[in-house]
């Protein structure tokens, strides 16, 4: 196996894309654990049994692309740009529609529209508009990232950082119930992650950008020549990321 550099394994880092929600570049270069579970099949199995269905945040549509059975009416919201493009595609296939929604937008659809509203790794939870939009009787499903998710990594880039303040569970059960929803599920996973060489650390810090805010593979330099050394010296960059899942639903009128 040829020994690469750390500059070339950044450079090679820096050129790929991160377009989308998908991880695929990662792969056998990095490794995480899948929380237990299952989110893309929790979805599935609802959306089987739904009229309308709409999923926040869906980056490029990569959990939709999972159902087998989507309901008549799917639609999906997503800030990004790129994401939209890629998400059209993707849901062009389910006879769905995506609606590019900015960041704490209001979300552009009639009260009581959905029976369903899910959303992965959601940037933020706008527990009122979900409330609004849901039909009385209808579901919000969400995998969510947990507090101090690869606190690990980011310490390596940034130093010692104060305990996380944000993305607590008892955060998110209390915003759902100040929203008039029931918290009916909610479950927690810490999951191993493994990088392999600077370059996945580098890749995920592009796409994963909440990791290392205003991440920059000039300024951080420094810090990933020393991860680089480490990996080599002990052959991998451990640390762990956390979600949890919560369903809530809207009370029947």
């Amino acid at each position: 196996m040829v020994d690469r550099s750390c500059a070339e394994l950044i450079a090679e880092a820096a050129a790929a894309p991160v377009d989308g929600w998908g991880f695929d570049w990662l792969d056998g270069r990095a490794t995480e654990e899948r929380p237990p579970w299952g989110y893309a099949r929790q979805v599935a199995t609802r959306m089987a049994g739904v009229g309308a269905a709409l999923d926040i945040d869906t980056g490029g549509g990569e959990v939709l692309a999972e159902v087998p059975q989507p309901p008549p009416l799917l639609v999906a919201t997503e800030a990004w740009p790129p994401n939209v493009a890629i998400a059209r595609r993707t849901l062009r296939r389910l006879d769905g529609r995506v609606v590019q929604v900015g960041p704490g937008s209001r979300l552009p659809f009639r009260d009581d529209a959905f029976d369903l509203v899910t959303s992965r790794h959601p940037v933020d939870t706008w527990w009122a508009e979900i409330a609004r939009v849901l039909r009385p009787g209808g579901r919000y499903l969400s995998q969510q990232i947990g507090a101090g998710t690869m606190r690990e990594l980011s310490e390596a880039v940034l130093g010692p950082l104060p305990p996380p303040a944000t993305r607590h569970t008892a955060q998110a059960v209390a915003a759902a119930r100040a929203a008039n929803l029931d918290v009916v599920r909610l479950e927690q996973a810490t999951l191993r992650a493994e990088f392999h060489d600077i370059g996945a650390v580098v890749w995920f810090l592009r796409k994963v950008v909440w990791t290392v805010p205003d991440f920059d593979m000039d300024r951080h330099r420094p810090q990933l020549e020393r991860l680089h050394r480490l990996i080599r010296a002990e052959g991998v960059f451990v640390a762990h990321s956390r979600r949890f899942l919560i369903e809530a639903v809207k009370p029947a009128a």
